[in-house]
Formats: C-alpha cells, sequence, structure tokens
C-alpha cells in the first residue's frame, strides 16, 4: 500500500491541529495541515488524500451553536467534495469540535451512504456548564470504526459545553444495530456511565 495521506484541517478558532498531524505522523502517514480556505478555493484538493481530520477548537467563536459556522460553510462550499471523499471509501474524523461539525453537516450517522441528512445532534451537557474533565470511555470492540480498533478502555479529558448526544430512539436503536457507537462514556470501574 501507499503512504497514507491524511488532511488536517486548520482554520479559525481551531486548534490541535499540529497535534494531530504529529499523531498521525507517529502512525506512519503523512499528513499535512490544511487551511479549510486552500479547500475551498481549490489549492488543495480532498481526492489528493486518504483521511480527513475535523479539529478541535472553537470554530468561528462557535457562533450558534458547537461546529455550527464551521459546518455551513464546509457544507455549502465543498459538501459534495466531502461526500465524494467518503463515498470513495475514504476515512474522516472528528475530534472534539470536528466532531461536533461533522455532525451538523450531516455526515453522521451515514445511514444508507446518505451523508446529507442531519438526524443526530450535540447538544447542551446537562450539567449545564462547560465540563472539563478526564473521563472513562469503554471502546465498542464491535465497531467497524477503524480509528478504535484494537483499544478496549480509554481514559482522556473531555472539554466542552455542547458534547450530549442526542437523537429520537429508532435512529438510537440503529447506531446500536449497527455497532455504530463506537465509545460510550464509563464509571471508573468501566461499566457503563
Amino acid at each position: 500500500m501507499s503512504e497514507v495521506k491524511v488532511l488536517v484541517l486548520a482554520g479559525y478558532g481551531l486548534n490541535c491541529d499540529h497535534e494531530t498531524a504529529y499523531a498521525f505522523e507517529l502512525a506512519g502517514a503523512k499528513a499535512v495541515r490544511v487551511h479549510i480556505n486552500s479547500l475551498i478555493d481549490g489549492t488543495i484538493k480532498p481526492e489528493d488524500f486518504h483521511i480527513m481530520a475535523f479539529v478541535g477548537g472553537f470554530g468561528w467563536g462557535d457562533d450558534h451553536g458547537a461546529g455550527v459556522v464551521q459546518a455551513v460553510k464546509l457544507k455549502t462550499k465543498i459538501g459534495n467534495k466531502i461526500i465524494d471523499f467518503i463515498g470513495n471509501g475514504n476515512l474522516v474524523i472528528g475530534i472534539c469540535n470536528g466532531f461536533q461539525a461533522i455532525v451538523n453537516m450531516g455526515l453522521l450517522p451515514g445511514f444508507d451512504n446518505i451523508y446529507t441528512d442531519r438526524s443526530v445532534a450535540l447538544t447542551f451537557n446537562d450539567c449545564g456548564n462547560f465540563r472539563d474533565d478526564w473521563v472513562y470511555l469503554k471502546v465498542n470492540t464491535a465497531s467497524p470504526c477503524v480509528f478504535t480498533k484494537g483499544l478496549d478502555n480509554i481514559e482522556l479529558p473531555v472539554r466542552h459545553g455542547e458534547g450530549k448526544f442526542y437523537s429520537d430512539e429508532p435512529t438510537i436503536k440503529r447506531l446500536v444495530e449497527n455497532n455504530q457507537i463506537a465509545i460510550q462514556y464509563a464509571l471508573p470501574d468501566w461499566s457503563e456511565a
């Protein structure tokens, strides 16, 4: 296989793009940090990459909600290119604000290869506050997610005000049946939270 090339998005209010690129390089990939505007104006083409990483931060100040402005900008300007990228078997990962953006774009859950319908959301935390804490996450080992293969339990920091996953019951049932819930919050004894 040829070298895996990763497009790591950078832009207004986004952060951890350097760290994300470095992590991919440690895993053996060639990572390139790309400003979102370079994708929009066509200077950089998604089809030249295998993975597109949507990073964290507070994109565009999180005006109108976490990841909303970034999602609208990308969906309206290059949404079809991103859908083609996925349709060609390439991977997308959303980290923190990047996950919020891909949810807002409608890329997830991708049922029946439809990447435009928004059927899930991230909303305000139950605690009503911004959460800055270390958490326990249990990995669904049956998930098809390539990014969690070989992982079991994870402890990592979270920092978000809108981190509560929300959807209707039929969608959640289908996510569970498809093993699309790759990780879930857990208690310190690794039981489900």
